[in-house]
This record gives C-alpha cells, sequence and structure tokens, in this order.
C-alpha cells in the first residue's frame, strides 16, 4: 500500500461502494420513509449478491498484491520462514483486506442460509449479524492502522492519523446501526463516512507518492523497500502536518456539502415518485368510494319507488 497505486485503488474501491451506498440508502427513505430498515449490503435484480462478489474479489486482488505480486521474491519471507521487517507492513495491509474479504462471505452465508420468506426477528439477527461483521473489518482496520509497523510520525503519519478519525466514525455507526435499524441518519452518516474514506485514500495517495505536490522543503526518501515523506526540521515538519491538517477541513466540508447536495438531488427525484404513487392510490381508492355510493344511492331510489307504488323491495340493499 506505501505507493500512489497501492492507495489509489484501494481509494476508488471504498469510494464506489460508499457511493453505492449512499445513493440506495437515500432511495429506500425516500420511497418507504415510514418503514425504511438499514441495510449492511444491497442486492441487485440479476445477481443478488454482486456488491458481496466485487468485494471478495477486490479483497483477493490486493492480498495478492501485498504478499506475492509487490516483493521482489513473490512472498513476503525470508529464506527462514520469517517475516522480515521490510515486509510486516505488506502483512498488514493484506490482514486488513482478508478482514473485508471474511465480512463479504459470511453476509452472503447468513443471507443465502436464512429461509425464505424469513420472520421479522430473523431478520433482525441477520440485519445485526452483518453490521458486526461490518464492524469487525472495520475496527480490524483502525487497529492495524494505528498500531502500524512503518514510522507513521511524519507527514505520512499525518495523513493517517485522520484517516483513522474516518474509520472511526464508519466503525462507531456500524455498531450504533445494530440497536436502531431504522435510523436513516445512521446510515447516512455510515454511507458517507465510507464514500469519505475512499477519497480520502486517493488524497493520500495523491499528496505524498505525487512529488510536486509534497509541502514545501520536504522529499521523497527511499527507505526499507519503500517511498516516506521528509522533511529538513522540525519547522518544516511542523508546517507539512499543519497544511495536511487545513486540507483535511476543507476536505470534511466539501465531503458534508456533497452529501447534502446528493441527498436534496435523491429525494427531489425518488421523493416525488412515491408522492405520485401515493397520490395515485388515494385517488384510485377516492375513486371506488365514489362509485360504490352512486350504485347504493340507485338501489336506494329504485326500492323508494317500489314501495311508493305499493310494491315491495326488490333490490337488497
Amino acid at each position: 500500500m506505501g505507493s500512489l497505486i497501492g492507495h489509489v485503488l484501494p481509494g476508488i474501491g471504498f469510494f464506489l461502494i460508499g457511493l453505492w451506498h449512499l445513493f440506495n440508502h437515500i432511495k429506500l427513505h425516500a420511497l418507504h420513509p415510514t418503514s425504511y430498515t438499514a441495510m449492511a449490503w444491497f442486492p441487485t435484480s440479476k445477481i443478488r449478491h454482486l456488491e458481496l462478489f466485487l468485494i471478495m474479489a477486490a479483497s483477493t486482488a490486493f492480498v495478492a498484491m501485498e504478499l506475492f505480486i509487490g516483493p521482489k521474491k513473490h512472498h513476503p519471507f525470508a529464506p527462514d520462514g520469517t517475516i522480515p521487517s521490510n515486509h510486516l507492513h505488506n502483512v498488514e495491509h493484506a490482514m486488513i483486506s482478508m478482514a473485508f474479504f471474511a465480512y463479504a462471505l459470511l453476509s452472503m452465508i447468513i443471507d443465502r442460509a436464512l429461509p425464505s420468506p424469513a420472520g421479522t426477528k430473523q431478520r433482525l439477527a441477520q440485519h445485526g449479524l452483518t453490521h458486526f461483521f461490518a464492524a469487525v473489518a472495520l475496527g480490524l482496520e483502525l487497529l492495524l492502522f494505528h498500531l502500524h509497523s512503518t514510522d507513521h510520525m511524519g507527514v505520512e503519519g499525518q495523513f493517517h492519523m485522520l484517516l483513522q478519525l474516518i474509520i472511526l466514525v464508519t466503525m462507531i455507526t456500524a455498531l450504533i446501526g445494530i440497536g436502531f435499524p431504522n435510523s436513516f441518519m445512521v446510515s447516512f452518516v455510515r454511507s458517507l463516512s465510507l464514500f469519505a474514506k475512499g477519497v480520502w485514500y486517493i488524497v493520500m495517495g495523491v499528496m505524498l507518492w505525487i512529488p510536486a505536490l509534497i509541502a514545501k522543503d520536504c522529499w521523497m526518501n527511499y527507505e526499507d523497500s519503500h517511498y516516506v515523506v521528509r522533511c529538513d526540521g522540525e519547522a518544516s515538519l511542523h508546517r507539512a502536518k499543519s497544511l495536511a491538517n487545513l486540507l483535511f477541513s476543507f476536505f470534511v466540508i466539501g465531503i458534508a456539502m456533497f452529501g447534502v447536495y446528493i441527498y436534496l438531488r435523491l429525494v427531489k427525484i425518488y421523493g416525488e415518485n412515491e408522492e405520485c404513487f401515493s397520490l395515485g392510490l388515494k385517488a384510485k381508492k377516492e375513486d371506488k368510494e365514489s362509485t360504490d355510493d352512486v350504485e347504493s344511492q340507485k338501489k336506494n331510489n329504485l326500492n323508494e319507488t317500489y314501495k311508493s307504488l305499493g310494491g315491495f323491495e326488490l333490490l337488497p340493499r
């Protein structure tokens, strides 16, 4: 992961998943505001588990890149079978991908094992378990980044520390979602933070591994089989960290504005459709009631006519 490609590719993956979840949660809430229930993943019409298949495929590819494609010997082990210090970060990154692979696999197993149609309690159990597995994967990602074997005390460390804040928000909202399955805001914040994590991965790759964008008086230095950013002194390092904080501040504002914008756009589209659908049903119901009233009035009039002529009631009321 310690490269431009190693940050941009995972970032694109999280970006797409976050955007997919954000779109579907807003759409689902706009169409069913009173019966909304959050989902940890969204099935598609043709391939139900497409999202989970893509997560497993991407995780497998990333594990292969970290353990077998990236290392010069195409494996992370020393001749005596141990893991050398310069490959510890590769194994740590691979473990993060394995955690997301396990989440997708277990979610698929639970969905297939659940009988159809399932009861309310079974659906709530499925909802809780999938969110729990997602929180476990995110928690492991947070732990490994926090206790990373790579020296993250410089500029790179500042970017990773800010990344951990985003992961923390995603993990907390996944856990809260277990107890509040009908809360749209919990799902909205979780999806938006997942989207933000993908964008920040891309920002990290661009800002740390493109020399022209590195802060003033800092440069890329090759250490332990990968490049890291080093600065001239404490003043230059402090300035570079402060610029990273400012960039993150603008980033958070931009993500929040994007979230509100996409919400308003989708609610305008699907909210109007839901309103038209409801009005159509109401109009049909009113037409049916009106027709029934007219028929009943006709029957009453005919019966009254027969009675006035000395007859008897011919039509049932």
